[in-house]
């Protein structure tokens, strides 16, 4: 039997309730206290906001905690079986509106266990479409700019997202709601250190690198280095890169000097099977490790040119063009031995 001060659902009549007192604090300091990244690395539980983010994390299998809801009829759009192993608590659409960081509060709020992406069901329609493609993140610390890429890594079918330390936790919320859902369809594996990221890779990757320097641009025209190293001279010329990509990771790295990449346009042929993409932030670019890792793999530079005098692409547009160029390569590369198969065989 349900406890005492818990109403049934007419809407669902299997789920049970509590029902809390206008303006209860308790409630919005839980609330407040869920968003915080310290809140979520030592309770290990994550703030999700909304019907789609909430109905996604549901059906990939993560585990709900407690679920604010301001009208019953919200909870008929989300599954019955999931949500009933959750606490449920009608609170007023004004105490959700204090809480809420939405423009328009949907009047849903949920406290779950943050999600192991080795236990994840993500989508059947994601899993038939990922290809051999990941996507490393270095220093991206714009939660929109993160959302955003991680959007797109999961439209182009990515086989799974790594984050090193230096990018900002893919669970704040500002993360994602930029998302729009790609948390639950693809694979996030968050706060690497550089030691431990080639364990994350598959045997025999080619990892690249993302520059935003034209080798063919004018002398004197080159923008600043953002998220990649210096111009190189020769697209077909090995590039040293500079020191400026990423000066404070200069006392963890040590002075031993950057590796050499040739460097070469992003609608020319690199996408290897398996293949990685390495996207710096725009503020503090690339770590020094990101260009050995490339380096000892065989990668390249791959530059995105732009119109002298305009500055460098944002982070997150630079790896949306990257990973459909990506994908369009792998996908070509993938009919071609599928025709090369369907030959008849000689004599």
């Amino acid at each position: 039997p349900p406890p005492p001060a818990v109403e049934r659902s007419a809407a669902a009549p299997g789920l049970w309730y509590e029902k809390a007192a206008p303006g209860d604090r308790r409630l919005g300091k839980v609330v407040t206290i869920a968003k915080s990244k310290k809140f979520r690395d030592n309770h290990g539980k994550v703030l999700l906001e909304g019907h789609r983010l909430i109905k996604d994390a549901l059906e990939a299998g993560a585990v709900p905690q407690t679920l604010f809801f301001s009208t019953v009829g919200h909870l008929k759009l989300l599954p019955e079986a999931e949500i009933k192993r959750a606490s449920l608590v009608k609170v007023k659409f004004e105490d959700i509106k204090t809480w809420s960081d939405l423009v328009t509060p949907q009047g849903l709020v949920g406290i779950f266990s943050k999600p192991d992406p080795a236990k994840m069901s993500y989508p059947a329609a994601q899993l038939t479409n990922s290809l051999p493609l990941l996507l490393i993140c270095d220093n991206i610390r714009d939660p929109g700019n993160l959302g955003t890429i991680l959007r797109s890594a999961a439209g182009a079918g990515c086989e799974k997202v790594l984050l090193t330390k230096g990018c900002v936790d893919p669970w704040e919320p500002k993360v994602l709601r930029a998302g729009m859902g790609a948390h639950f369809r693809v694979p996030i594996i968050a706060n690497l250190d550089w030691e431990s990221v080639p364990t994350n890779l598959p045997a025999g990757i080619q990892v690249c690198v993302a520059d935003n320097d034209d080798p063919d641009a004018p002398a004197g025209s080159a923008s600043l280095p953002r998220g990649a190293g210096s111009a190189p001279d020769s697209p077909k010329a090995p590039v040293k890169s500079s020191p400026k990509a990423a000066p404070e990771h200069e006392d963890e790295e040590g002075a031993a000097g950057s590796p050499e990449l040739a460097a070469q346009h992003y609608y020319e042929d690199w996408a290897q099977t398996p293949v990685a993409v390495v996207i710096g932030g725009e503020t503090h670019g690339l770590s020094p490790a990101a260009l050995r890792l490339a380096a000892s793999t065989g990668g390249r530079r791959l530059v995105i040119p732009v119109v002298p005098g305009v500055d460098s692409l944002n982070s997150a547009i630079a790896a949306g063009i990257l990973l459909f160029e990506g994908k369009r390569q792998l996908l070509w590369r993938h009919k071609q031995e599928e025709d090369r198969q369907k030959l008849p065989v000689p004599g």
